[in-house]
């Protein structure tokens, strides 16, 4: 995993080789179409410039369909080569596997229009050009296709998540998402977003009580402008809603030491076939609560869950969801409780080269029952990702999959770490989403939803939660 660069600088160098590679995808299977809207792209890479063992590359996409607001290009390298910087995009490298997405200043495309990015990369052997090349998950092949026929999105399900938590006996202190209701009887507002032209702000609610956000206004709200995710709502009633992150042990980058708010179009996604957008934290971006209501404190059990995009990371402290300190310091061990995701080694680290599910328990991230190395905690980074944490006295474990497919898998299920301070558990009671207890924000990643339950919860009632999320068709 490399961090993001986004320098705003071009390479002007001799061609050594083109590709030019076209195409529409067919998009998503009949029962996830949410409308008509055409989709196609063309995607020219031009290797710029080549070395012993590095080269220079320029890549320009077309957009062949309808109006593109927020985008994400991916691609996979043939022979090994790795990105070593790159500008006019931000980007994460997981293996072959390379996601480029827009920054700031280029994240809209209109129809028949192009942007481009640049960048420089290593090779080993040889430096043959990526075969094929998809634009938000749709295949670029050069033709235009309209979905048809335009099938009307399934219903949400009866319970959602933390109704299927309630019934466990673990109910929800928290719920916290920019894609979709928690609850089946969930009608509100589900976050906000200001934009930057006049400073005026709108919630962003449900299409239908228990459903998908209502994307289509924000797009409207935001047309032609920037606009920042201010306020993530919570569904629990509880009131324990999601804000700008204060300063703490460390100042954030925007005024008064607060943290900067998330870009609202830099994590498109698909929810119930409809188009939604999670929270894209960039260095720097951070949110917390505080002053919370029925969140666990001291050695009381809670569970969480939230769904990343496994794809997003970097070795940064901490992108972080969870249980945290209520001055926004760090208060000593045993005073935080929350998922922690990313591939950073400092404190600790699972099997493989990350990322990894770990918990924050402040001055430490644990894999398992170890300090540091845990065997039993895989490298795990599914495009989303389920990632559960959840303790009681002297007892804590870690679970996760896939949340497009397949079950929970536990990583570690077992005592407390074997350090002093962490039993009995010292929790505060904060909620923080993207940063450290400590307002540390040097982390990446991308948030979609997520909850905080009263009580530990058992692993049926988290199975069920699964299955959930995966009838929710995150694409």
């Amino acid at each position: 995993m490399r961090q993001v660069s986004s320098l705003r600088r071009r390479v002007a160098l001799p061609v050594a080789a083109a590709v030019a590679l076209s195409a529409a995808g067919a998009g998503m299977a009949a029962a996830h179409v949410a409308s008509a809207a055409a989709a196609g792209c063309q995607v020219t890479y031009t290797v710029t410039n080549q070395w012993s063992g590095g080269f220079g590359a320029n890549v320009n996409v077309t957009n062949l369909g309808d109006p593109i607001n927020g985008w994400k290009l991916t691609w996979s390298f043939p022979a090994g080569q790795t990105i070593t910087q790159l500008w006019n995009g931000s980007y994460t490298q997981s293996g072959a596997q390379v996601t480029v997405a827009n920054v700031d200043y280029n994240g809209t495309i209109p129809s028949g229009g192009s942007t481009g990015f640049g960048f420089n990369g290593s090779w080993n052997g040889s430096n043959p050009v990526p075969s094929s090349f998809a634009l938000n998950g749709v295949t670029c092949t050069g033709d235009v296709s309209t979905p048809t026929p335009t099938v009307t999105p399934p219903p949400p399900p009866s319970r959602q998540p933390c109704d299927i938590y309630a019934s466990g006996g673990t109910p929800c202190v928290a719920a916290h998402s920019t894609t979709r209701a928690l609850y089946a009887s969930y009608n509100g507002p589900l976050y906000q977003v200001r934009r930057a032209s006049d400073n005026t702000t709108r919630d962003i609610g449900v299409l239908s009580a228990g459903g998908g956000a209502d994307a289509a206004t924000q797009d409207s709200f935001c047309a032609g402008t920037t606009c920042l995710i201010t306020v993530i709502y919570d569904q629990s009633g509880r009131n324990n809603r999601l804000t700008q992150a204060p300063p703490g042990g460390f100042s954030g980058p925007a005024p008064g030491g607060y943290d900067n708010l998330a870009n609202a179009v830099k994590a498109p996604t698909t929810v119930y076939g409809r188009r939604a957008y999670g929270v894209y934290v960039d260095p720097g971006v951070g949110y917390r609560d505080n002053t919370t209501n029925g969140v666990a404190k001291g050695d009381q059990p809670e569970g969480m869950y939230a769904i990343f995009d496994g794809t997003h990371y970097n070795g940064g402290c901490c992108f972080d969801y969870g249980n945290a300190e209520t001055n926004s310091r760090d208060n000593g061990n045993g005073t935080m409780e929350a998922i922690y995701f990313g591939n950073i080694k400092v404190w600790g680290y699972g099997a493989g080269n990350g990322p990894w599910i770990m918990a924050d328990l402040e001055n430490g991230l644990f894999s398992g029952v170890n300090q540091r190395y845990n065997a039993n905690d895989p490298s795990i980074s599914h495009r989303y990702l389920t990632a559960i944490i959840k303790g009681e006295p002297n007892h804590w474990s870690i679970r996760g999959g896939n949340a497009q497919s397949g079950s929970l898998s536990t990583f570690y299920n077992g005592a407390r770490p074997n350090v002093a301070g962490y039993n009995p558990m010292k929790k505060e009671g904060a909620i923080i989403l993207g940063i450290g207890g400590d307002n540390s924000h040097g982390a990446a990643g991308t948030f979609y939803e997520g909850v905080m339950t009263s009580g530990y919860p058992s692993d049926a009632t988290e199975n069920a939660v699964q299955a959930n999320i995966v009838a929710a068709g995150y694409r």
